[in-house]
């Protein structure tokens, strides 16, 4: 570590939201650049930063500071060019030297100690002092809390969410109750927050800590998917986290729950502890569900619902079968229809035929989807204008935490705030959503506020598909409830049924061994028990085989897995891949972050929804053409450039918008050469990868063999072993999630029939 002391010459780069910095430090012999987390930096302020020196290729000597330290300008040259750098606003040069000549070398102690003489000096009002002082306050206020959590381990982006969140508050917090932090801040977990505490010297048994710990454990039940958990595991997951027994547990629950942190419920026999800002939820999505479904409707026109169907098959070429009639004649005349299907049972023809129905009926339709891709593929589908439902809704960030939810409630670290609810309703007829297994349960919630009395809501999707990111498992229980109006279609259709994805795909769900023949023209099975054959195959398909088979880029081809560790999972997957599809070159840059190289023409995906993140759309000589917020889990994109002396790597994702990440922030973008089946929901590829040979029992099951299958529109390939098919096919074991919106619909159902 070395140590410098000198002054700020020049603010090359600042990223406001993290602190992340990059300036050119003069120390007298001359200038090196910096890199780092000052939480309050100006040009011309004089500083001591300590920290390593590195040599980059391009740019030569830098230091990455790990300590900055803002000090005193020393000489009377120093104070000028502080004040005249513009730090302060209101003082330029010609205010500087008037007020050096004043007070000369005893200025700092001046504007620290008694500020309203600089109402002395001409030009300066009184009013004007003290703004003066109240800026030069604040930057000490600043500067000193810096000094303050570094002394706990805190620093850089961290440090300014927690100055930004509570200011001279921070303290107080600290000192009080630093699990706080874990509640109110993102990017600081449980963990942190409890070595913060054990600096402080809280005690391992406080009620601070143990409730912080519960709230921790139901904030991971989120992240899990689950709504509740049953109290004795709540108990016994808090007391292995915090070391405590388990008694200690047990009375703190009880307090949570009478200061209504958390909501526990009897249900069936089993105490079901919620997150109370989820147990809410699912009340709220209950209630306006059932106030939807009995809101009266606009009536039909001049013809029957049976002749519309009949002009509108005739005009179309199409016949409907039962089930496709009878989801068309009870979208109808009813405000909320549910309709799941599997693959090649007609869901597309049901829509279309649906839209055609309103449209004839000069009825407003919306389209949406949960994800860029699957909007995308429902445009393709119906010919007409379909968006995401955040885009729909007009999202934006907001950094409040919903109360007893934690930042990790939605399994993403922000809440969001959108243009579209109650007072701003969307201004539609009908809403058609699909992909409706992907959606959770935040944003259900966002989407029926904006769903004005009168509107016809019909979500669509794939009950059988794996369940969405985030909390909740919104289709299953709707149709779980019984209480609206449901058709599973079934039946096969001919042009689908020459498919064998289709069919393999059937024969999976009814349990039964998908043919592994390969006398398929979509469905291949390549039996291999050597991972380094594995490898080889899968990048020859990617590179060779498959691109001109199914006509389309190799980019377009996705390897599925179902895991993220082994051999075949994720993270080893993205380094074979991208060993060999983008391989190390002279004119690619690159950026390594916790083992994972970052290089330019890299595949890459978004791993969580981030509605704050800021995109444009370049022209002509990179010219901005349009500009909005927001990258959302699941999002794809190819990395464009890594600026090492900016610390930015750029990705630019579908729609041609692009990003800019700091080299700080790039916990949530990862390589995407291979992806899990969780990942791909809502996505469908020319040709899909799958290999396979063994792995846990909770994901090698039937229900993520469906999913994968089922992304692939033109071709799967299975590598690996034949048994591991068997083993998933018959495997009916899910991740089960523990949801009670079925329970909070019953339970209102049931009031309102008293």
């Amino acid at each position: 570590m070395e140590e410098i002391k000198g002054y700020v010459a020049h603010i090359i780069y600042r990223n406001e939201e993290n602190a992340y910095t990059v300036f050119e430090l003069d120390y007298g012999k001359g200038a090196v650049t910096c890199t780092g987390f000052p939480l309050s930096i100006s040009e011309g302020e004089s500083c001591l930063v300590e920290g390593e020196m590195t040599q980059h290729p391009v740019y030569g000597d830098q230091m990455r500071v790990r300590t900055y330290q803002a000090i005193e300008p020393e000489t009377t040259q120093a104070i000028f060019r502080y004040l005249s750098s513009g730090a302060i606003k209101g003082i330029g040069e010609s205010l500087a030297r008037r007020i050096l000549k004043k007070f000369g070398e005893d200025t700092m102690r001046i504007l620290d100690e008694e500020p309203e003489r600089l109402a002395e000096i001409k030009g300066i009002s009184p009013r004007k002092a003290r703004e003066i002082a109240a800026q030069a306050e604040g930057k000490r206020d600043q500067r000193d809390a810096m000094i303050f959590l570094q002394h706990y381990g805190i620093g850089g982006g961290q440090a300014l969410r927690i100055w930004k969140t509570y200011g001279m508050k921070l303290y107080e917090v600290i000192k009080e109750n630093p699990y706080r932090l874990a509640d109110d801040i993102r990017g600081i977990g449980f963990a942190t927050a409890d070595e913060i505490a054990a600096r402080v010297g809280i005690r391992a048994d406080s009620d601070f800590r143990i409730r912080s710990g519960i709230l921790y454990i139901l904030s991971q039940v989120l992240m899990e998917g689950s709504t509740w958990m049953e109290r004795s595991m709540v108990i016994r997951r808090t007391a292995e986290l915090l070391s405590l027994g388990e008694d200690q547990i047990d009375l703190q629950l009880d307090n949570l729950a009478m200061d209504r942190k958390l909501i526990i419920r009897k249900q069936a026999g089993t105490a079901q502890v919620y997150a109370a800002g989820a147990f809410r939820r699912e009340q709220q999505i209950a209630r306006a569900l059932l106030e939807l479904d009995t809101a009266p409707l606009a009536v039909s026109g001049d013809m029957t619902t049976e002749e519309r169907i009949r002009e509108i098959e005739e005009r179309e070429g199409i016949e409907l079968d039962d089930l496709q009639r009878q989801a068309v004649l009870l979208a109808a005349d009813h405000a909320i229809l549910l309709i799941s299907g599997g693959p090649g049972t007609g869901k597309t023809t049901t829509i279309n035929t649906i839209i055609n129905y309103f449209e004839e009926e000069d009825m407003e339709v919306l389209l949406c989807a949960p994800t860029g891709r699957a909007a995308k593929r429902m445009k393709e589908a119906t010919g007409m204008e379909a968006m995401t439902i955040h885009r729909m809704l007009g999202v934006r960030a907001r950094a409040e935490e919903e109360e007893g939810e934690g930042k990790a409630s939605a399994a993403a670290s922000f809440l969001t705030d959108f243009g579209r609810d109650e007072e701003n309703p969307l201004e539609a007829d009908v809403i058609i959503v699909d992909e409706m297994s992907m959606v959770d349960m935040y944003l259900f919630h966002a989407l029926l506020r904006a769903v004005r009395s009168g509107t016809r809501l019909i979500l669509v999707g794939d009950v059988n598909q794996l369940p969405s990111v985030g909390p909740g498992r919104i289709l299953q229980d709707l149709i779980g409830s019984g209480a609206f109006r449901t058709v599973i279609l079934q039946k096969i259709f001919r042009q689908a049924a020459e498919s064998d994805i289709v069919l393999n795909a059937h024969r999976i769900l009814k349990g039964e061994m998908p043919s592994l023949g390969n006398k398929s023209r979509d469905f291949f099975f390549l039996e291999r028990d050597s991972l380094p054959v594995i490898y080889k195959n899968t990048v020859q398909l990617i590179r060779e085989m498959l691109p001109g088979y199914v006509k389309c880029s190799p980019d377009e081809i996705q390897v599925l897995t179902p895991m993220r560790k082994g051999n075949l999972g994720v993270e080893r997957l993205n380094q074979v891949l991208q060993s060999v599809l983008n391989p190390p070159a002279p004119d690619k840059k690159e950026y390594v972050r916790e083992e994972v190289t970052f290089r330019e023409g890299d595949k890459v995906m978004q791993t969580r929804n981030n509605y704050q993140i800021e995109w444009q759309i370049r022209g002509n000589f990179g010219l901005p053409l349009e500009k909005g917020t927001g990258i959302f889990n699941g999002d794809f994109g190819r990395i464009l450039s890594v600026d090492p002396s900016r610390e930015i790597l750029t990705v630019r994702f579908d729609e041609d918008r692009e990003v800019d990440y700091p080299f700080a922030e790039l916990e949530d973008l990862e390589l995407a050469y291979a992806v899990t089946v969780h990942k791909s929901q809502g996505s469908e590829y020319p040709a899909v990868i799958l290999p396979l040979l063994s792995g846990p029992k909770g994901l090698f099951n039937r229900n993520l063999l469906y999913t994968a299958v089922t992304r692939a529109r033109n071709c799967v390939v299975i590598l690996g072993s034949r048994e591991a098919v068997r083993t998933m096919t018959d495997n009916v074991r899910e991740n089960i999630r523990n949801t009670g919106l079925e329970d909070r619909i019953h339970e209102l159902c049931f009031s309102e029939n008293k």
